[in-house]
């Protein structure tokens, strides 16, 4: 037991910066699979992604996605999303949850998008941030938020940003240490009907820019193949969706030469337009 919780702990504070700035990549199994990207997809997961998708959103929907990160379950990542047209725009319902008993992070999210016009549409996303650690070391409480914006500059080039906690809310108060702000910014770009390519930039106060890309391939209505790689760190990933009218079901797994493959998956219902 002792071994198993110093190796979890040296994963989470060493070689997972990223989740504890609580949203350096993309979620879901579709933007796994492309390594990450998505900032600028209007699919479902964008009520998480970038909310400023909500606003070209006229469906209810809601979704789950997990991840266990390099085959470790203490490493898991549970992501529930519901989504709620409004006559303007969309409300949403994040939460993420990251660990185990002994660690955890949390987020909870209210978000709301909504579309100014045709080609362009911002979102915001009010954050609920909660970090809980075993051995009597309690909790923290935090307060933050999002914000993001899509332009569909074409028919078939579509940009991307968003923002996460650009006040960098105060993490202790020791040192004045802060969660840092993350910025994505990426494009989405439909070579033809069946063909999209994907490119992304992550970065943050802290640490080097990530450059993130994907390629997704429709084989047939119902059957969808995906790759993709990134650097900051170096990772290639793959998946498969599957899309049955209402529901979507995605698989990907991705992999860090050094730790190994972490598999994800993704579900979501959405009602009829």
């Amino acid at each position: 037991m002792a071994i198993r919780l110093l190796f979890t702990f040296i994963f989470t504070f060493i070689l997972l910066p990223s989740f504890t700035q609580h949203n350096a990549k993309n979620l879901g199994a579709r933007s796994s699979a492309m390594a990450g990207s998505g900032v600028a997809n209007c699919g479902f997961w964008g009520a998480i992604n970038n909310q400023a998708t909500l606003g070209y959103n006229k469906q209810w929907g809601a979704g789950f996605y997990y991840e266990n990160s390099f085959l470790v379950k203490e490493l898991s990542l549970n992501t529930i999303s519901v989504v709620m047209p409004t006559n303007k725009g969309s409300f949403a319902l994040n939460i993420v949850h990251f660990g185990y008993s002994q660690y955890s992070e949390s987020k909870v999210g209210i978000a709301y998008g909504m579309a100014l016009s045709e080609r362009f549409a911002v979102g915001v996303q009010m954050d609920y941030l909660r970090t809980d650690i075993g051995n009597e070391y309690g909790s923290k409480d935090i307060f933050s938020f999002e914000v993001g914006i899509i332009a569909k500059l074409t028919e078939t080039v579509t940009l991307g940003a968003h923002v996460f906690n650009p006040i960098q809310a105060k993490l202790n108060d020791y040192n004045n240490e802060r969660i840092p702000a993350l910025i994505k910014l990426g494009v989405e770009w439909e070579l033809a009907d069946n063909f999209i390519a994907i490119g992304e930039i992550q970065s943050d106060i802290d640490s080097d820019i990530a450059i993130i890309a994907g390629l997704e391939y429709r084989i047939k209505e119902i059957l969808y193949t995906r790759i993709g790689v990134g650097s900051g760190p170096n990772i290639f990933s793959f998946g498969v969706g599957l899309n049955f009218k209402n529901i979507r079901l995605d698989f990907s797994s991705s992999m860090n030469q050094t730790l190994g493959y972490s598999p994800q998956i993704s579900l979501f219902y959405r009602t009829n337009k």
